[in-house]
């Protein structure tokens, strides 16, 4: 019976929907036929509709516009939808898609892997319409090993990109994630920080062009644009400054051979809290040649009433596996690491290793751009600035044991992250910063009545780290973007929202020089999100904030 209630709200959900889009269109100045007359006069071809009217293109619409939400959180039938996708094959499609969207008046939102954690590149909560220019058929990478450089298009995944560079060398490689179907544009954006980064910095450190379109539609690469905006599109947040059309990339020098280590370890609360202890005082301070990354989550069934712990140690160090297991064994003796839980391979299969795709999987899966075994979730993050007492880590392990579908990533600072200084990017969180957290919980569609529980408590986990992390402001990582921390709307005709509120989490005092960059390249604010960064004219002192949650 539950389950018959809620198909009906879903589908009385639908039709509002449906409803609310023809609407707003048909209330507009402009008809959705005109918009894509619009389209297909300037020839592009590659767009699909929202099927207000239960057309036969509904199917093709939903399969376009899911493929690339990695989080089923926004496949929900309340939640916003697109009037139109377009899948720009050409920059010059790309410009014609966005003058089309300008002319129309409707909003726009950039796609590029569709990974934001809070859906940005999918979904706009404000009720205007919107269109989705999604990038995924622009996604060559052409790399240059003479300069050892490499073009990405805007719509390549990190996946394409490493294979692409693989296959011109064995012996260099690129600094980002390791998950293959995150969208590059999304990554620099907001930074992109990975295995490589204690030794190279973030991905955005080591771009050295873009080609970007702004609200205009002019392309604009560094020279044109100017250092403010080129400074502000690597780390200031992805979606706010125009549609990143492609990146230059500085190829970065790898071994022939390195070492991966998966090192798991289960045990009682006070023994898995010994070793996070030692593990926070050893991994910063590795050599930048090691990656040391942390894992914690309960072990066993949520029906277990021992559940227990478990963490797994990840590690990546340029070099053998022999040095890899003496520096661990001899720094950090307490892991015990063992020499079947490391192995030697090549920089592109260490990419492999650590994607998280399926046992046997292989270097040319990573050009798979589809996201397997989906899942709803609601992540935040942290900063450590001082290293966290005995007693926080046991206050972060008792939330872990008492919710089995929960988790913290631990990633290591130090290396060159303490040398590159906190502006020469947008992105701020350097010297000083000796880990970052990640919190998560994941379930799925069975599980989604259950889902404002998992919600409250990942925002009471998050609560009680208060006293153990950055302060002044509480700092945060806008790659894992997070709308506890306010959101964009409009108090009343004379009072906007104040996006400092967020900005500052995520920017610091990078945070004013990218309202100056946004000023510049997007006084309109054609470009924008939930949280995104308001230029000067839409800026008010005594704005206040709309916020789910606030700590």
């Amino acid at each position: 019976m539950f389950n018959f209630f809620k198909r009906l709200l879903c589908l009385i959900c639908f039709l509002l929907l449906s409803f609310h889009v023809s609407q707003c269109l048909s209330s507009s100045s402009s008809s959705l036929y005109d918009f894509t007359f619009c389209l297909e006069n300037n020839n592009i071809k590659n767009f699909t509709v929202f099927p207000y009217n239960d057309q036969p293109s509904a199917y093709d619409y939903y399969k376009i516009l899911n493929f690339s939400i990695q989080n089923l959180r926004f496949t929900e039938p309340t939640t916003p939808k697109p009037v139109v996708i377009v899948l720009p094959e050409s920059l010059e499609q790309v410009q014609k898609s966005l003058a089309c969207c300008r002319e129309f008046s409707l909003g726009v939102r950039v796609r590029s892997g569709g990974h934001s954690y809070e859906g940005t590149s999918s979904v706009a909560s404000d009720g205007t319409p919107f269109v989705i220019i999604d990038l995924m058929n622009l996604n060559h990478v052409k790399v240059d090993m003479e300069t050892k450089t490499a073009w990405v298009e805007g719509g390549a995944t990190l996946g394409e990109t490493y294979y692409a560079i693989s296959q011109a060398s064995d012996v260099y490689g690129f600094s980002a994630g390791s998950c293959p179907t995150v969208g590059v544009g999304g990554l620099i954006g907001g930074g992109g920080f990975g295995l490589l980064s204690r030794k190279y910095g973030l991905a955005a450190d080591n771009v050295l062009d873009a080609l970007l379109v702004d609200a205009e539609g002019r392309l604009l690469d560094r020279k044109t644009m100017g250092d403010d905006v080129f400074w502000a599109i690597r780390g200031g947040g992805g979606g706010v400054w125009g549609i990143v059309y492609a990146w230059k990339i500085q190829l970065l020098k790898v071994p022939q051979i390195v070492t991966s280590c998966s090192v798991p370890r289960t045990g009682a609360k006070r023994d898995i809290a010994k070793l996070l202890n030692k593990w926070q005082y050893v991994a910063p301070n590795l050599e930048d040649d090691f990656y040391l990354s942390c894992l914690v989550a309960a072990a066993g069934l949520p029906e277990a009433k021992n559940v227990g712990l478990s963490t797994t140690f990840n590690g990546f160090y340029l070099g053998p596996k022999s040095n890899a297991i003496s520096i661990l064994n001899q720094d950090f003796p307490e892991l015990n690491v063992v020499d079947e839980e490391c192995s030697e391979m090549s920089w592109i299969e260490s990419i492999v290793f650590f994607s998280g795709l399926k046992d046997g999987a292989s270097v040319s899966d990573l050009g798979n751009r589809y996201l397997q075994d989906k899942q709803y979730f609601k992540a935040k993050s942290d900063y450590v600035r001082s290293n966290v007492s005995l007693f926080g880590i046991e206050t972060a392990l008792g939330f872990l044991e008492k919710e089995p579908k929960g988790s913290v990533v631990l990633d290591p600072y130090g290396g060159i992250m303490n040398n590159i200084s906190s502006d020469s990017i947008a992105f701020p969180h350097r010297k000083g910063n000796i880990f970052s957290i990640q919190y998560l919980i994941y379930w799925k569609e069975e599980d989604n009545d259950k889902s404002s529980d998992y919600i409250d408590w990942i925002r009471g986990f998050y609560s009680s780290m208060t006293h153990f992390v950055s302060q002044d402001p509480r700092a945060a990582y806008v790659n894992y973007i997070d709308f506890d921390l306010g959101v964009m709307g409009v108090i009343s005709l004379n009072d906007v929202v104040n996006p400092r509120v967020w900005g500052e989490k995520y920017f610091l005092s990078n945070y004013d020089r990218l309202v100056i960059a946004k000023t510049l390249i997007d006084p309109n604010n054609v470009f924008t999100n939930e949280q995104g960064i308001l230029p000067k004219t839409f800026a008010s002192s005594n704005a206040k904030v709309l916020s789910t949650q606030m700590f």
